[in-house]
């Protein structure tokens, strides 16, 4: 399964995702394609949104000490919910659905997330540092939220003109 990412201004990136009732084979193709993808894109987070599918799943692989993503370490997370929170940080962050941008965002420092597996195994993950931060992101795109709507005012007008100056040129630079 080949999956394209969904670059913003796509309005399928502000729907909210629904839960996933059914843990088969169809939702086992697409984290396999998710993280062909993700990996594909240097990414270190995806949602199933980004890929145009609007199911509660993401899946995070944070680099090792040598920036290398494992497959050993990758983890998958379908219907994650938030359960505690504490601190508070901030951290430049991008997004593959909005490449090419990077802005600092704040977060909670430390989180836990309870979540089920690819066959429906309930779990619970305690987090901080990048993990944390990406864990909320890829959460926030299953609500519709880009981290650039978390940017204030004036942020976001800039991020705008910017934008659009950047898409204007790669138009350019392919015809």
């Amino acid at each position: 399964m080949k999956l394209t990412i969904v670059e913003y201004p796509d309005k399928r990136l502000k729907e909210k995702s629904k839960s996933i009732e059914k843990f088969d084979k169809e939702l086992h193709k697409l984290l396999d394609a998710m993280y062909e993808t993700m990996v594909g894109s240097n990414g270190i987070g995806l949602a199933a949104i980004q890929v145009g599918h609007a199911k509660r799943a993401l899946i995070l692989n944070i680099p090792d000490e040598d920036d290398e993503q494992s497959i050993d370490t990758l983890i998958e997370m379908i219907n994650p919910i938030i359960t505690q929170t504490s601190g508070v940080t901030t951290y430049q962050e991008g997004c593959l659905s909005v490449p090419s941008f990077y802005e600092d965002v704040e977060r909670h420092e430390n989180i836990t997330v309870n979540y089920q597996d690819r066959d429906g195994n309930t779990k619970i993950i305690e987090a901080d540092g990048l993990l944390s931060i990406a864990i909320q992101h890829e959460m926030d795109h299953l609500e519709g939220i880009l981290f650039i709507d978390k940017l204030s005012y004036s942020r976001r007008k800039k991020f705008e003109k910017e934008y659009k100056r950047m898409q204007k040129e790669k138009k350019l630079s392919k015809s």
